[in-house]
């Protein structure tokens, strides 16, 4: 039974970068280095925004296409502004591909105006609706929570995305952007398995996750995991005085032995909390620093989704378990 697409969402235009949007009329056309513009060069221009967007294109894509991710190691896209080299890097692209749900805040304005001269594709358009999750009081604006990579089965739906969307620009080689993501969706599956049989070795009073912003919502629902975020789903919130309180009250009344940082967001208020936990007779360690946003350097095993994923899950686990990482 086919599964039910997500029906077309407006690009986010939340915090406009105006002055760059008005340049970029201007900029159409600048240096223009798409596929069809180098000598000898066949494989498609892709622009992504995150890192596992650009990890995912070039699964998908293979030896089809170039990718290029606008946000490194560290980045947070919630926060991001695109520089006007970004922006030509966009308009230069033969597709641009973002993860979507308003997760790029900043950069909506920016890919709606390109959108009106290139393919542009938001990869969340495949996961069916009735599996994102909907923050509670309509937090994050009443849009569903972003992170949803951080379920490998959904991350799949994520694929077949990609595959449609570059084999709307290159019909050509439609078929091995299928065969490539039905490769990829097997890997996801691998590590949906590898994931339910790590995180089954927690206690089930230690499954509580305590991280510096909200991004690991999906994680939790998929796992089995009670998921805590101090500044909620974006980092554009910040956590009060009462957020840390409370939060080292439920680490003390759980016996919950570890919380966690994340390498795209500052780490003080996680550290706040440990003090506070720490205050009330309780000793809570920082478990490890989280990838969630964005993914680790390249060239290293983190620096893919796969590798990401499973470092996070070997994180949280030995955390939560008090063993040590393989």
């Amino acid at each position: 039974m086919p599964q039910q697409r997500s029906p077309a969402r407006p690009i986010s235009t939340r915090s406009r970068p105006i002055a760059i949007v008005a340049a970029i009329p201007a900029l159409a056309g600048f240096g223009r280095v798409g596929r069809s513009a180098v000598a000898g060069e066949s494989r498609l221009s892709v622009v992504a925004t995150t890192g596992q967007v650009g990890d995912l294109a070039r699964n998908i894509g293979g030896e089809h296409v170039n990718v290029n991710a606008l946000m490194g190691p560290g980045v947070d896209p919630h926060l991001f502004k695109a520089s006007e080299q970004d922006v030509i890097a966009l308009i230069d692209s033969d597709i641009i591909m973002y993860s979507g749900l308003h997760l790029e805040g900043t950069l909506g304005e920016v890919l709606e105006q390109a959108s009106k001269r290139i393919p542009v594709s938001e990869v969340a358009d495949g996961v069916p609706v009735d599996q994102l999750i909907q923050p509670e009081d309509d937090a994050f604006d009443g849009n569903p929570d972003p992170h949803f990579w951080f379920d490998p089965t959904l991350w799949a739906h994520a694929a077949d995305e990609a595959a449609r969307a570059l084999a709307e620009v290159d019909g050509a080689n439609a078929e091995s952007y299928r065969l490539n993501a039905d490769a990829y969706k097997a890997q996801l599956l691998d590590l949906d398995v590898y994931a339910t049989e790590q995180f089954e070795r927690v206690p089930a009073q230690s499954r509580v996750l305590v991280t510096a912003h909200d991004a690991f919502g999906y994680l939790g629902r998929q796992y089995g995991l009670d998921v805590v975020g101090l500044q909620g789903i974006s980092t554009a919130t910040e956590a009060g005085v009462r957020d840390v309180q409370s939060i080292a009250d439920l680490l003390v009344a759980s016996e919950v032995p570890a919380i966690f940082v994340e390498t795209s967001v500052p780490q003080r208020t996680i550290e706040a909390v440990q003090v506070a936990a720490n205050d009330r007779g309780w000793e809570v360690t920082i478990g490890g620093s989280l990838y969630s946003d964005a993914m680790g350097d390249a060239d290293t095993d983190e620096g893919t989704y796969l590798g990401m994923m499973r470092y996070d899950i070997d994180t949280i686990v030995a955390g939560l378990t008090g063993e040590e990482t393989e």
